[in-house]
């Protein structure tokens, strides 16, 4: 019986493994040891040389849902072709970056359970529409990079199901021989529940585990034949012009083991670089600073900055009022000294909120100025900043269900063409404060127009994004902060008012003969004035000098 098994399964490896056939190579087999658990002692991290992220990388992001940003074929689902038909839109908008939410096939409406690392969800298209996009935004000079879920696979994902199939068929005294099921080796299995995360194989007495969700079983990254389909994965999408990956959830690759999941990071990087030398990961470590700075000794370019981020995080609370510019200012300091500590060649990933949080709006009452603020203060910062859909136009959520963080974004209140449904499971009824993408593009006061004078300000500036901050001690005092961002022999001047009323900064001694004002990012939209040395500065703006 089990030599029936082992022939059946060699037949149905050929077809279900990585991004074509399962390679019989030595390194492609799954040893005994690497059958189980996770946990055990990782070795310190030992990363060889890595071709530097280069400075196209400094990009301005917006991430898109596309189930809830534009649908062309009648479904009430968002598409890729919808996303390339919003290409004017999101140029226009001053983005040269694109962040994918998960586009692979899925059994859920977030797809953050892949079935199929190498194809799109037909929900979403074709390959070939997402070349077209893929080519389309090179054309425009914007990089595109996709969600990459390594942690864990869809438990319909078919290196799941032939192992479970392959453990069913056990007899009872018999244990796991990955020589008959390498599959066995790519999830972790045990005969014993080590905690609420690990599930029962029904009908065995094998446990596997899941640590978001049961039907998301976790990947054994110490396993090298898994660490091999995913640099076959890469090779896929990096052949069909990917610029770079998101990366989900690498806290979780391996609980509790910064060096371990520093260095998956790092070998996966090290791989794509080899394939494709500007490209460009970002990392998903939803912690404090502190631990986002440990993870860049995996030498990958950027980190999401989540100690700036979320409903209590410094562009909030600073746009809400209860925290002062000088204290921003002393935050951004803090934290890009202690990342360039860890690695001086990081691209921080400072955003507000992401499809995981409550949005902007809700956090800041719908208040426009504030919210306004808020992201003019994240599109200051140095880095590679992330817009979340739906962000420039004020759009709101409810509560913590997740469904209602993705709602579809509202082109226009006249014309529904290409409006999505929202997710199914989203509260009906959820109002938006705003006016719909249409109105706000003919208001030059809106919320929209606002973000695009912010994010082209950072086009026209290199050093924006890329320069090394200093902060003006003696010009910072309270609701005032003079900072500058400095790169190469460019530097921009970066004044901040966080108070509701207008200031008079007295910059003697910091100007050259000929500063001015090359921009105001005022919620107000008044311009600021320059007389000689004296600043006039209007209430919640940020004043740019050359």
């Amino acid at each position: 019986m089990k030599r029936i098994i082992a022939i059946m399964l060699s037949l149905t490896l050929l077809v279900v493994s990585g991004c074509g056939m399962f390679s019989n190579r030595e390194d492609s087999k799954a040893t005994e040891d690497t059958v189980g658990l996770s946990g055990g002692n990782a070795t310190d991290a030992n990363f060889g040389s890595v071709a530097s992220a280069v400075s196209d990388n400094y990009r301005n992001y917006y991430e898109i849902f596309v189930h809830s940003f534009y649908d062309t074929d009648g479904d009430g689902i968002g598409d890729l072709k919808g996303v390339y038909e919003k290409l004017d839109y999101i140029e226009d908008l001053g983005a040269n970056g694109l962040w994918l939410m998960p586009i692979m096939p899925s059994t859920t409406y977030h797809k953050y359970d892949v079935t199929d690392y190498c194809n799109i969800d037909k929900e979403y298209g074709s390959l070939e529409d997402f070349e077209l996009l893929i080519s389309e935004c090179h054309n425009r000079k914007i990089n595109v990079i996709i969600d990459l879920v390594m942690n864990h696979t869809s438990s319909k994902h078919p290196w799941f199901t032939e192992a479970v199939a392959y453990i069913k068929g056990l007899a009872e005294d018999e244990d796991i021989d990955v020589s008959v099921c390498p599959y066995a080796a790519y999830y972790n299995f045990s005969k014993e529940k080590l905690d609420d995360t690990w599930y029962l194989i029904e009908g065995t007495d094998y446990y596997y585990e899941g640590g978001f969700w049961s039907e998301m079983p976790d990947l054994n990254l110490e396993n090298e034949a898994v660490i091999t389909e995913f640099e076959k994965i890469a090779d896929f999408w990096i052949a069909r012009g990917v610029d770079g990956f998101r990366m989900d959830a690498p806290l979780h690759f391996k609980e509790n083991d910064t060096s371990f999941n520093a260095e998956v990071l790092n070998g996966l990087y090290s791989y794509c670089v080899t394939q494709k030398p500007d490209f460009y990961m970002v990392s998903e470590v939803w912690a404090n600073g502190k631990t986002i700075a440990d993870y860049y000794q995996s030498k990958t370019p950027s980190m999401f900055d989540f100690s700036l981020a979320d409903a209590e995080g410094d562009f909030i609370k600073t746009a809400r009022g209860t925290q002062n510019a000088q204290k921003f200012v002393n935050k951004l300091y803090q934290m890009e000294t202690m990342y360039s500590e860890q690695y001086n060649e990081y691209i921080n990933a400072p955003f507000i909120t992401n499809h995981d949080m409550g949005r902007v709006a809700n956090a800041l009452a719908s208040d426009e100025r504030n919210i306004k603020f808020a992201g003019g203060l994240l599109l200051s910062c140095g880095g590679s900043p992330f817009v979340y859909y739906g962000e420039e136009l004020g759009m709101k959520s409810k509560g913590k269900k997740d469904e209602n963080k993705r709602l579809a974004l509202v082109w226009s209140k006249e014309d529904a063409t290409g409006i999505c449904n929202d997710p199914a499971d989203a509260d009906k009824g959820i109002e938006q404060a705003f006016a719909a993408a249409d109105e706000q593009l003919m208001d030059e006061n809106s919320i929209l127009n606002y973000y695009k004078k912010a994010l082209h300000l950072r086009n026209a500036y290199p050093e924006i994004a890329r320069g090394t901050l200093k902060v003006y001690d003696e010009y910072t005092d309270g609701h005032i902060a003079v900072s500058e961002r400095v790169y190469g022999e460019e530097s921009i001047i970066i004044i901040y008012n966080t108070e509701d009323a207008e200031a008079n900064v007295d910059l003697q001694g910091l100007l050259k003969e000929g500063s001015k004002v090359v921009a105001t990012i005022s919620v107000d939209n008044i311009e600021a004035a320059l007389t000689e040395n004296i600043l006039t500065i209007p209430a919640k703006s940020i004043v740019y000098v050359k």
